[in-house]
Order: C-alpha cells, then sequence, then structure tokens
C-alpha cells in the first residue's frame, strides 16, 4: 500500500479539529475555530457563574444553583419510580464513542431512515429507506460537516440511484473486497452496485438489475466471488462472478446492456431442494446468508432452521432447524413449487395449458396439488411466527476466526454451532431481543433490540456490556479500529474494538478535561398554562392578556385545557371514536386555532403537537428559530372515567425532544369532590403508569447530550395546583410558579451522549428528563370553610392555607406525585370562584 493511501490512526477527541500538517487544507477553518470558542466561552461562563452562587443546595458535580426559588418536594419516588440517569460529559459506565452521526430527529428523516450499514477498507457506507446510499470516508470520521449537512455528523457523501425505481428501501448491503464496491438488496428486488472512485473521492452507482420478485433480504459474496441472494418463500439465487466480471470489464454505456445478461446467469437452488429431496427451506423467508471462507460452504437461515450449502458446487448439505435436529427428506419431484417467484409464471403456464394440464392429471392427482399447496402456505405463515415458536426466532448470523458460528434468536439466547452444522453452547446474558452480531478478533459484539451492547469471548464469556443507544441496535461493522453500530432512530457510534478495556479509563480522563470542546449552552425558558374553561369560549383579547403579553421571551409554550366539550352525548361519541382512533372536536379545533392566532402562528411561534381526549386538550407552540431543534413529537391520552373508558377524567399527553432531551407535559382532570382524596391519588397513580405513547421514546429517543442542570421559569395562571415536575437527572429543578414572573433557565448539551434505558415494567413517562404535570388535579382544602378561605386569601395569608392542602398533605405522606417538585405558591387560588361576581369571577 502507497504511503499515500495510508489510513492514519483514529483520535478520540475535539470534533471541530482537524489534524495539523503543512496544508493549507488541513487546517481548522474559521467556522470550526469560532464554534470552539463560542463553546469555551459558554463553558467558563458557567462555571463561573456557578462556583460564585451562595446557594446552600450544592449539585451533584459541585455546581450551584444560582437565583433558587423556594420549593416543596413530594415524599417517595426514588430509584423505585424514576431513573436517575447520570448526566455527566463521559458516561462512567461505558466506553467513550465516536459519534458519527448522532441521533437524528424523527421529523427530518420522513424516508430517509438508515437501514443498514456495512464496511470496507476505506469506508464505512449505510442504505437508507428512500433507496439513497450514504458514505463516511474513515479519514474524514474526525472532521466538520459541511454548512447545510447534518449538525455535529462526520462528513458523508449521498448519491440516490438513478436507475429506476429509484425509490426502493435498501433491504441489505455486503462489501465486495475482490472487486472494490459495494452491494446494495432493495425492497424492490434489485441488486445495485456501488463503487468509490479513490482518485476523486467520488461515488456512483455501476449498474443494476432485476434480481427478485420480492424484496432481496440477504446477501453474501462466497470465497468463489460468487454473489449469493436471498429472498421471500425460500427463494436463493446465485449471480456467479464471471457474469459479474464480465460486466464490469465493459463501459458504462456497454454496461447498462449487459446488465440484462447478468439478471439472465443466475442460479436458482431451489433446483438443488428438488434433488436432495428437502423440504423446510422452501417456506421460509431467508433472513440471513453467512459465508464460511474456511470450509467453503454457505449458511442461510429462515425464521427457525438452517440450509447448509456448498459453495463450489451449490449442493444442499444439510438442513436442520433452530434445535439442532436434522429435518425430513421428503419426495417433491411431483409436488408443484409454489413458492414466490413463480407465481406469475404459474399464471401464465396454466392460462396457456389449461386444456394440456386437465387432461394430464386426474382428480386425486389434483386433489393431492391442492392440499400440498395449501399446506406449503400454512407453513410459511407458521415460519413467520404466525403459528411457530416465535421467541425463538433467528435474527441474526457471525462467524468467528476460529470457525465457530454464532446466532442471535429473538429471545435474548445465543446460540454456538460448529461448521458442520452441530449445536454446541447456549448462553443467555441478556433479556432482550438480538437483532445483530459483529465479530473481531477473539471478541464477539451483540446487539440487542433494548440498545444494549454486549462484547463475548470465544467461550460466551461476558467481557463487557452498555447502553450504546437509547433504540435497538439493528446493525453493526468492524472497520478502522471500531465496530460501528447503527441504531433503529438512524444514529451511527463507533466504538473502540480495544472496549472494554483499560485504554477506556483513560479516554474518559482525556474526555472530561477537554469538556468545554464539545459542551454547548442554550439558553431556554417554557411557559406552561393551565385552564379549566367550563364548556366556554375565551375572547382573543382575554388570551392575548394570558399567552400574548408573556411571550416575548419563552420559546416554548404548553397550554392544558379542561372541560372544553362536555356532556353525556359527546363524551359517549369521544369514547366510540377514540376505539377506532380519531380524537378531536370542532370546539378543541377552535381553542387551538385561535390560541394559534393570540401567539402569531408561522409569524413567530409554531404548533408542533396537540391531543384531545374529550374535553381534555394538551398544545404545544414552539418558536420558529428553536423549531429545527425540537422534534420527535408524540401524544397519548388515559382515559379516568367511568370504567376507566370515558374521557371526562383522565390525562392528555406530549412527549417531545428538545436538544436530544426527552421532555413531557401531561394535562391531566382528577376526581372531584372534597371526599374523593383516594380517587385522585389513584388517578394519578393510573396516569402515570399506564401512560403509552404514540411511537415509544424507549426505543426511539434517549437523550444524546449532557444536561448539567435546568433551570425552567414558567408563568402560569387559572390554577392552584399548576404543575409537578419529575426530578430527573439527579440534579436539582426548580420551576418558579408565580404570576407574571419569569427567569430564563439554561440547557446545558453535548456532543458526548449517555442512554437511558428502562426496565422491564417502568413506565414511559419515567424514561423522560423533565415531566411536568398541570390540570386541574382538584384537591381541596380539608377544614376550612368557603368564607373563612376568602377571608384567608383577602389578607395573603397563604401559609395557613398550604397547611390544609389536601395534595400537599398527600404527597407529604408519599401517596401522590412521589418524588414530584413544586415551587411554593405565593399566588391567589383562582377557585373557588363565583361568577359574575367581582373580584371572585374569572
Amino acid at each position: 500500500m502507497d504511503s499515500d493511501d495510508h489510513v492514519p490512526p483514529p483520535r478520540f477527541f475535539d470534533r471541530y479539529s482537524i489534524s495539523s500538517s503543512d496544508d493549507d487544507e488541513s487546517r481548522p477553518s474559521l467556522h470550526s475555530t469560532n464554534r470552539r470558542l463560542d463553546c469555551m466561552i459558554q463553558f467558563l461562563d458557567r462555571k463561573l457563574s456557578t462556583s460564585n452562587s451562595n446557594s446552600d443546595n450544592p449539585l451533584e458535580d459541585g455546581f450551584h444553583r444560582p437565583g433558587s426559588l423556594p420549593e416543596f418536594v413530594g415524599k417517595g419516588g426514588g430509584e423505585g419510580i424514576f431513573r436517575l440517569p447520570d448526566r455527566r460529559a463521559v458516561h462512567p459506565k461505558r466506553p467513550p464513542s465516536l459519534e458519527v452521526r448522532p441521533h437524528p430527529l424523527r421529523e427530518t428523516q420522513i424516508e430517509r431512515f438508515l437501514k443498514t450499514i456495512v464496511t470496507t477498507e476505506r469506508e464505512l457506507w449505510a442504505g437508507s429507506e428512500s433507496g439513497a446510499v450514504r458514505v463516511w470516508d474513515f479519514r474524514d470520521l474526525y472532521g466538520e460537516s459541511a454548512e447545510g449537512e447534518e449538525e455535529d455528523a462526520a462528513p458523508f457523501k449521498e448519491v440516490s440511484t438513478t436507475l429506476p425505481p429509484a425509490s426502493a428501501a435498501v433491504m441489505c448491503m455486503v462489501g465486495d473486497e475482490g472487486s472494490g464496491v459495494v452491494w446494495s438488496g432493495h425492497r424492490d428486488g434489485r441488486v445495485r452496485c456501488w463503487r468509490m472512485d479513490s482518485g476523486t473521492g467520488s461515488f456512483k452507482e455501476g449498474f443494476s438489475w432485476q434480481a427478485h420478485h420480492g424484496p432481496v433480504l440477504s446477501m453474501v459474496i462466497t470465497s468463489y466471488g460468487d454473489l449469493w441472494s436471498g429472498s421471500e418463500g425460500g427463494v436463493i439465487k446465485i449471480w456467479p462472478w464471471e457474469a459479474i466480471a464480465s460486466a464490469f470489464s465493459l463501459t458504462v454505456e456497454e454496461r447498462c446492456m449487459d446488465a440484462l445478461e447478468v439478471e439472465r446467469s443466475f442460479i436458482d437452488l431451489r433446483s438443488q431442494v428438488a434433488i436432495n429431496g428437502f423440504s423446510s427451506i422452501l417456506t421460509s423467508d431467508i433472513k440471513c446468508l453467512l459465508s464460511d471462507n474456511i470450509r467453503a460452504t454457505v449458511w442461510s437461515a429462515g425464521y427457525l432452521s438452517f440450509a447448509l450449502w456448498d459453495s463450489r458446487t451449490r449442493e444442499l448439505l444439510k438442513v436442520f432447524n433452530i434445535d439442532g435436529q436434522m429435518e425430513n427428506q421428503v419426495d417433491f419431484s411431483l409436488v408443484p413449487d409454489f413458492t414466490l417467484e413463480d407465481e406469475v409464471k404459474m399464471k401464465i403456464v396454466t392460462s396457456s395449458k389449461k386444456e394440456k394440464t386437465q387432461s394430464s392429471f386426474g382428480f386425486f392427482q389434483r386433489s393431492r396439488n391442492a392440499i400440498m399447496g395449501a399446506a406449503d402456505a400454512v407453513r410459511r405463515v407458521a415460519a413467520k411466527g404466525g403459528f411457530g415458536d416465535d421467541n425463538r426466532r433467528i435474527e441474526a448470523l457471525a462467524i468467528t476466526f476460529d470457525g465457530m458460528i454464532w446466532v442471535g434468536c429473538a429471545n435474548g439466547l445465543l446460540i454456538q454451532w460448529d461448521g458442520n452444522g452441530s449445536r454446541l453452547l447456549d448462553f443467555k446474558h441478556h433479556s432482550s431481543a438480538v437483532l445483530s452480531l459483529c465479530t473481531f478478533g477473539s471478541q464477539i459484539w451483540v446487539g440487542y433490540s433494548s440498545g444494549f451492547i454486549q462484547v463475548l469471548d470465544l467461550n460466551g464469556t461476558l467481557l463487557g456490556e452498555w447502553v450504546a443507544h437509547s433504540s435497538p441496535v439493528i446493525k453493526m461493522a468492524s472497520g478502522a479500529g471500531y465496530i460501528f453500530s447503527l441504531a433503529n432512530h438512524g444514529g451511527i457510534r463507533g466504538w473502540s474494538v480495544t472496549s472494554p478495556g483499560p485504554l477506556d479509563a483513560i479516554l474518559r480522563s482525556e474526555l472530561a478535561g477537554k469538556e468545554f470542546l464539545y459542551t454547548k449552552i442554550e439558553n431556554l425558558k417554557i411557559l406552561a398554562g393551565t385552564w379549566n374553561v367550563g364548556q366556554g369560549r375565551a375572547a382573543l383579547n382575554s388570551l392575548m392578556s394570558w399567552l400574548g403579553s408573556a411571550v416575548t421571551d419563552v420559546r416554548i409554550i404548553v397550554v392544558g385545557l379542561q372541560e372544553v366539550e362536555m356532556g353525556a352525548g359527546f363524551l359517549a361519541m369521544s369514547a366510540a371514536r377514540e376505539t377506532v382512533g380519531l380524537e378531536g372536536s370542532s370546539v378543541g379545533q377552535w381553542w387551538l386555532e385561535m390560541i394559534d392566532k393570540t401567539l402569531g402562528e408561522g409569524l413567530t411561534f409554531g404548533r408542533v403537537g396537540s391531543r384531545q381526549l374529550a374535553g381534555l386538550l394538551i398544545a404545544v407552540w414552539v418558536k420558529n428559530d428553536l423549531k429545527p431543534h425540537v422534534g420527535d413529537i408524540d401524544a397519548a391520552a388515559v382515559p379516568c372515567g367511568f370504567g376507566r373508558a370515558i374521557g371526562n377524567k383522565g390525562a392528555v399527553g406530549l412527549k417531545l425532544r428538545v436538544y436530544n432531551r426527552v421532555m413531557c407535559f401531561v394535562n391531566c382532570h382528577f376526581a372531584a369532590h372534597l371526599e374523593a382524596v383516594g380517587r385522585r391519588n389513584a388517578d394519578f397513580d393510573y396516569v402515570y403508569r399506564t401512560m403509552t405513547f404514540s411511537r415509544s421514546l424507549s426505543l426511539f429517543n434517549v437523550p444524546a447530550g449532557m444536561v448539567s442542570y435546568l433551570f425552567l421559569t414558567c408563568s402560569l395562571a387559572c390554577s392552584m395546583y399548576l404543575f409537578w415536575v419529575v426530578y430527573r437527572y439527579g440534579l436539582p429543578l426548580v420551576l418558579s410558579v408565580a404570576a407574571g414572573a419569569s427567569y430564563a433557565g439554561q440547557l446545558f448539551r453535548g456532543a458526548n451522549a449517555i442512554g437511558s434505558n428502562s426496565g422491564d415494567g417502568m413506565p414511559e413517562l419515567s424514561e423522560a428528563d423533565m415531566v411536568i404535570f398541570l390540570g386541574d388535579f382538584n384537591y381541596r382544602l380539608d377544614g376550612i370553610s368557603y368564607d373563612e378561605a376568602r377571608d384567608f386569601i383577602t389578607q395573603r395569608s397563604f401559609d395557613y392555607l398550604r397547611e390544609r392542602d389536601q395534595l400537599r398533605l398527600e404527597m407529604e405522606a408519599g401517596n401522590v406525585f412521589q418524588g414530584m417538585r413544586e415551587a411554593v405558591i405565593s399566588f391567589p387560588p383562582t377557585y373557588k370562584f363565583e361568577k359574575h361576581q367581582r373580584g371572585f369571577a374569572v
């Protein structure tokens, strides 16, 4: 290899720094230098402002809260209810990682989610849902992304397919080191060839052909250079190297014409199956293909079975199931093959030779064929999990350098096989499904649906594990001294092949000392308001006085309404609509449009999400300049009314990601009446433990930045009990609850992410970084009359009222809102009010 082609050793620090050399092109750009200076100034400003604070409540990392407000904390909570994830810049329980592509917002990835990755000698390749292919050069992994590309991502090149159809998702990819190309299999059944030009650094599509009628589920290159591809219904085709090499030798113009010749050159392995009499491989989709170059064999895996092939003669050697038992041989020479590949052909043959068919087969023969065809269809459904043992489903295959084959299953089981298909050992170190496997040297890397990565040795001994992503690890590949992991949300991280090991501690120490290089501070102010509108409609000037006057420096506005619309007929209709996935009402839409108008929808603020359940309505508006950093919006609703089915009482929630922090806002309306304290407590418990968002953030969205602390101040109205906040990340969170008061907050985020993973049975709300409860909780004052309460309010004797607050008493007893915080209320309650009476009406 020439010295110019040598790939430099990996570096771990400073995304904004580029390797120094004598060339001006390799020096840091002015833009990257400014970004580094901004981060350093913000970091030092945070250190100075927090270290000079005289607060009595130090944070866990040594900082003090500036301007803390008096607050009340409910008893209970702790690890049993909330998980307090570590928010330091470098997570102490996992190796430092290279952020190739930080977790992107879901809204920016519509039809562009990455489906698979593969590595070559020089590049990391990824295939997307749109059919486009993206490439990272290993030499650029520490560079700065160009303007207009994804923020904080490593520089990449992306090319869409040019040959029709160009919109089919990439299902699988395989690198062909011998020819220096990458093959991609697509959902439309096409196989495409991609080549990187080492001279110009560009890449383009070579040629493609229609390989299957169904999607290309798996591909592999054998030791003989043949390309094997698997599809639905047990279809496996081989594309000989001779035909592919012939196409490579042609010019670009000739290659387009020669693609047809490549398409016709395939070898269908079903003929081998018919000759040898094996049947199980006919009924299962080919999810995985693996080439054993030591023994010159190929493994193909369905859902619960394997087949072992000779890669030279292409003969079927063995068929066995997940338990290692040999499949029975059946005489299928007289049974027509009803695979997906031949359905169209069978229809043509049947129509053209109908009379001949009827004369050739007797009644019993035709009946036998119909029964066998029906049995084949049943086997297909069973193989896909309809009737089979789904939790043992095969998900991943890998081969180690000692020739052992490792299989990952949906129940978390890892099975070791020898090269001849004999089952040796079973291991189970995690309960989640194994989705990906990767081997490097004497290590086996395992990716789980929980986002965990585990590293094992060749004996199956667990060497280390950590939360790698907040989403399932769907693919892993090795290259440039890293194991790259692709999460289901589209994020890619690189893990040193030396992990876990002593080098991790050294890297953590170095990264902690350079925290100012990748930590950024963002100011954020949130306004959250709640209003029981009593089936009324507000005038525009009322909304302006409530929301419009307080939005000058607010960047997120959350509004929760109760009793937007009530009545037995409406509640029954709403419950019926919810059962078929419909929600909302004309009155609810009126409120949303009025608030849009109040906030200057489209000019200043934009509504990013809303949810209505009967009379409950919640919506979130975000300032336009913040929109690019807000996404992954999910909604949820929990009825607590009659039989936990009617929405006159209950909660609606919105979950969103802001600067890689997950925030939840829950608007509640609990049981009424003075004596119903137990029912109110039960309503909260039911909402908290059962609220499930439409697209689970436990799989797709875990924070990727570093939050040191967060101060939020909200100007609220129309309820005495305004909101509650989960004490989420082990550090104090202060909220001021004062009408008209506001306080800007700081939200710290960084490029070095740490994942959060919920345990089994943990409520989804507990997985967020912050939860705000707002609404009409309906807790009352005990042991005081209405007239007495009015007198104390007039005298502003709020301390006496707080001592008789049902909610505060229940929180002190640990019965409700356990571990949540409320700023001390220092303004008059708005309930109960008297309509049309001066001083007591709204």
